[in-house]
Formats: structure tokens, sequence, C-alpha cells
């Protein structure tokens, strides 16, 4: 009997626990509501062309720059090849100066010598004019050949010199049509480099807009894709409750789990709105007779379950 007892009273504690359990879930108040938002970047074609391969599909997950696809680009190719043959073929124009002035050097050569050979010949004659075994005229031959000789020098220097000139300039302006091909080159491929699709961040593909073997134009959306590891919640506080936040500052975020459950999250609030603005009339706010509200933002580490578009609940600590 009396365990028949004991047992009825545990029924009635455990039912009137479960009373206050649910009462108090009941009568959870937020400070602030709103939905999860992410930061989502819609990536476009930057090169008009047949998608000769394009494997994204929804949900997959990216890493920044990594490649997707490729833009049909064989045209630019063309063009390359055809830019780079003229830049080629300016090559051939040009003249070797070594080849080209070979023959003055040969006979500046040849002068030089002759003049070493003089002046060995007026130190033996300047010797034999001393021993009276030489004649002054014999000396001052020798010293009028060597002065013609030399300004033979002078004239075949000056001659290689301006053939030298003369071919550089020459070269200098068939090599200048040079670097506009270049250029062009440079140009070129970087339209064929734009025909790669690229994922510009680490994140999530959201929605795909174009598939494999479709024409694409400059400016069409290919995927749309976002970074859910961090996400969003924009919330809405009135102004008496303005002093109670900061940026930085750390706060219970909670999503529904069930029923009667809330899922827990920690948050850090990452944005103030510096002006304030009417009630949306999807949001409630704790004064709910607040006409203007400010907007916040609540930066949350996400674990796979919160979503975009998902309503959430703001607690301030």
């Amino acid at each position: 009997m009396k365990d028949y007892h004991m047992k009825q009273l545990f029924f009635i504690l455990t039912g009137i626990t479960v009373l206050m359990f649910s009462a108090c879930r009941n009568t959870f108040t937020s400070d602030a509501s709103g939905t999860f938002e992410a930061d989502e970047v819609i990536v476009s074609s930057e090169q008009s062309g047949k998608l000769i391969s394009f494997k994204v599909s929804e949900g997959d997950n990216l890493e920044k720059n990594a490649l997707l696809g490729q833009i049909d680009v064989s045209g630019d190719k063309l063009k390359v090849a055809q830019v780079e043959a003229s830049i080629h073929a300016l090559s051939l124009k040009t003249n070797d100066p070594q080849a080209q002035t070979e023959l003055v050097k040969r006979q500046l050569a040849l002068q030089e010598s002759q003049m070493s050979q003089l002046q060995h010949e007026r130190i033996r004659m300047s010797n034999l004019l001393a021993a009276d075994a030489a004649t002054q005229k014999q000396l001052d031959d020798i010293n009028s050949s060597i002065d013609q000789l030399n300004k033979q020098l002078e004239v075949t220097k000056q001659q290689l010199k301006l053939y030298l000139s003369n071919i550089n300039t020459q070269n200098r302006s068939i090599l200048s049509e040079q670097s506009p091909l270049q250029k062009s080159v440079a140009q070129i491929q970087n339209q064929i480099d734009k025909g790669q699709i690229l994922s510009p961040i680490k994140g999530t593909v959201l929605t795909k807009y174009a598939y494999e073997g479709e024409m694409t134009t400059v400016g069409k959306a290919l995927f749309k894709i976002a970074n859910l590891d961090t996400i969003t919640l924009k919330a809405y506080i009135s102004g008496l409750q303005l002093p109670q936040v900061s940026l930085g500052q750390q706060v219970n975020v909670l999503i529904d789990n069930g029923k009667n459950d809330f899922k827990k999250y920690t948050g850090t609030i990452s944005w103030i709105a510096a002006k304030s603005e009417f009630t949306p009339k999807t949001i409630q706010t704790k004064d709910e007779r607040a006409n203007l509200v400010y907007a916040i933002k609540v930066r949350v580490r996400n674990d796979g379950y919160l979503k975009i578009g998902m309503y959430g609940e703001v607690k301030f600590k």
C-alpha cells in the first residue's frame, strides 16, 4: 500500500515538472528575431561561347579557385597563333650586325697590322739614322706613311660605326612593331584565361543557372555560391534595447529544434545599423509599441544545420 502511494506521488511530481517546463518553454521571450542570410555571390560568364564543360551541381562544396568548367575559346587561340607568327616574321627581317660589318672589321684589322709594322720600322730607321746608316728622307717617308695610314684607320673606324648605327636603327624600326603585337598576345591570352570558370570563394553551390553544351555570353549568370561555414542572422531591436548591444558582443541564438525545444548557438554581433527604420511586418521586437527599430547582424558558426532563410531568435547575455 505504501509503495502504491509512493508511485502516485512520483507521477504527480513528474507531471508538475513537465507542466513547469512546458510553461517555461511557452513563456520564453526573445530579445530580437529575424532570419538567417549569407553573402551570396552570383558567378557570371566572362567570355562568350559554348560551355564545353561545366561540372557543377547544387550543394557542391567548392574550394576557392577550383576549376569548374571551360568555355570554348578556340577562336582566340587561333588569333594568338596568328599574332605570334607575325612576331616571328619580324625577327626574320632584322639584320645581324656581325655579318654586315665583317668585311669592314677585316679591313680595320689589316690596317692596324700595317700600322704596327710601320711603327716598328720607324724605330729601326731612327736607330739607323743615329748610327749614320740611313738618311733622314727614309725616316720622313716612314713617318709620312704612318700619318696616311692613321687617316685611313679613322675613316675605317667611322665607317664601322656608321654601319653599326644604320643596322641598329633599321632593326629598332622593325622591332618597334613587335611590342604592340606582344601586347595583343597578352590581351588575347587574357580573354582565353577568362574562358576558365573558377570558383571565386570557398563555399556551397546554392543555384545552378547554366548547363554543359549551352551557349553563354559575357555577364550571363552561371551559378550562385555562398560560404555557409559562418552564417548571419539579421534581426531587429528597438531603440530601448540599443544601449544593451555593442559590436563584438556575444549573444545566444536559438532556433526551433522540434515542437517544444530550441537549438542553441553562440553568436557575435558584427554590425549595428547607424539609423533606424520602420518595423518590418514580419518582425516582432521585445517592445511591441516601437515603430522604429534598428537592424543588427549576428555572425554564427554553422554546424551544417543552419540554412539561409531559417528563422532565429536572439537572447542577450
